[in-house]
């Protein structure tokens, strides 16, 4: 006879990590959920002496999942989905027989080490549904398509997404940059910001603003701008460029990996102020409770559940995480 294993996981926990995994806030969760901020802070606790796991550690003002809690949250949201699916489904989401057109933007930086696998697994569960990756260069059309219908989800890495949007974590890297093995820098381990300053950078957008830049972005923050010496309109010009010319790159540790593994190029650490660079997801609060938008984003978790497992990651202050107080 099968027992009950009482472990105390039900279905209020579960739907309180699924918000704290989307908000990355206990404040936020507790105004969604209508309760106080002790009550939050009580539940995470209890959920991380169920599981075993922190689940989500701080990282300066904001929460971030662990690989645990990735992957927990994967499972979770296609747990509450069925539970959900119940009761308020009148036709059953099938990704396997679905037909719809679905639109991802994805930041170009991803397209070596990120959205190959997430393609592979939309074709094998959804080979029907017609998929098109798309970028902009002007923030406000990422944001009008959103509200539109016209993106189904955005996978960026941006500093600040937008207090309007759903938001989920997905992986932090360390910023690096990448250049001619030749090059005067190359010999270095890092760069300070002033170094980095005085060098003349390749940028592949050259449109896009300072809002929607991991670079740019943050080099507003301190007051600074780099000198952009060339533009080229799309990423896959960058090796051959960088190859031929002393100019920098300034990337995500993945990507330049990608690039140095098929040509000879230098990888040096970014100056400290940088910190990591934090891809994450965005959603419009009109698609939140679709049967299709939870099981895309709960797709894409598992893809950088899968990255996070692989140790195809690295992040400079991995080892330096704390634990939130509960």
């Amino acid at each position: 006879m099968l027992r009950h294993q009482d472990h105390g996981l039900d279905i209020r926990l579960m739907r309180t990590f699924q918000i704290l995994l989307d908000e990355c806030s206990v404040s936020r969760t507790a105004v969604i959920l209508g309760q106080s901020q002790p009550a939050v802070s009580l539940a995470l606790k209890r959920l991380r002496e169920i599981i075993g796991d922190p689940l989500l550690v701080r990282s300066g003002s904001r929460l971030v999942p662990t690989e645990r809690g990735i992957e927990l949250g994967a499972r979770i949201e296609r747990v509450l989905a069925e539970i959900d699916g119940m009761v308020t489904d009148h036709v059953q989401f099938d990704p396997s027989v679905d037909t719809r057109n679905i639109r991802i933007h994805g930041v170009n930086c991803l397209g070596m080490f990120f959205l190959p696998r997430i393609v592979e697994l939309l074709r094998r569960e959804a080979p029907l549904m017609q998929v098109d990756f798309c970028g902009t260069p002007d923030e406000r059309e990422i944001f009008n398509e959103m509200e539109s219908g016209a993106i189904d989800l955005v996978i960026g890495n941006w500093l600040m997404p937008r207090d309007n949007l759903r938001v989920a974590p997905l992986f932090d890297t360390d910023m690096v940059l990448v250049m001619r093995r030749d090059h005067p820098m190359a010999a270095r381990s890092m760069l300070s910001l002033d170094e980095y300053l005085s060098l003349d950078h390749l940028s592949p957008t050259p449109y896009i603003s300072a809002a929607i830049s991991p670079v740019d972005g943050r080099l507003a923050q301190l007051d600074k701008k780099r000198r952009i010496a060339l533009t080229v309109p799309e990423f896959t010009l960058v090796p051959p460029v960088l190859a031929r010319t002393d100019l920098v790159f300034t990337s995500s540790r993945p990507f330049a990996e990608q690039m140095a593994a098929t040509m000879p190029f230098a990888i040096i650490e970014a100056p400290a102020e940088f910190e990591t660079m934090k891809f994450f997801m965005l959603w419009h609060e009109r698609v939140h409770q679709s049967p299709c938008s939870r099981w895309l984003r709960g797709l894409v978790r598992r893809v950088a559940g899968e990255l996070n497992e692989l140790g195809n990651l690295h992040s400079r202050k991995a080892g330096l995480r704390d634990i939130i107080p509960a």
